[in-house]
């Protein structure tokens, strides 16, 4: 696919976001989607494969939130990459308010995500959220 394609792919799974449809992201991955948190923090680290990452990282992290919704202020690709400014806007089970601002570095192949590397305000994350268990996660 072209760059022009996978943005629009990324763009269109944002709009449902926005939206409430929190399964838009785990419905446009491919069975081998890497997640990875870069730096030394307590949730560093990747967590491979589409069902690793749905059942020790996105599962447990949406159980912590009332409601959730996210949305890109802008995308920039360039060849399989997306690069994504989003904003996150939910409240905790525990009443926190949680809003996040993230940078999304998506990699694409076949119309499908195949990695995402997150940057985000680690220390809201360290001060509202428990962070997932460490199961089979691998240290970036």
């Amino acid at each position: 696919m072209s760059a022009a394609e996978n943005k629009k792919l990324i763009e269109r799974m944002f709009d449902q976001m926005t939206q409430g449809n929190t399964r838009a992201m785990s419905d446009a991955m491919a069975d081998d989607f890497r997640w990875t948190f870069p730096g030394n923090w307590s949730w560093s680290g990747s967590w491979e494969s589409k069902t690793i990452v749905l059942k020790e990282l996105l599962r447990p992290l949406m159980a912590q939130f009332t409601e959730y919704r996210s949305s890109a202020d802008f995308l920039i690709a360039e060849d399989d990459r997306v690069v994504a400014q989003v904003r996150g806007h939910a409240i905790t089970i525990g009443g926190e308010p949680y809003e996040q601002t993230y940078c999304m570095i998506f990699r694409l192949a076949d119309g499908r995500l195949t990695e995402l590397i997150e940057h985000c305000d680690t220390a809201l994350v360290e001060r509202v959220l428990e962070r997932p268990a460490r199961g089979r996660r691998q240290q970036a």
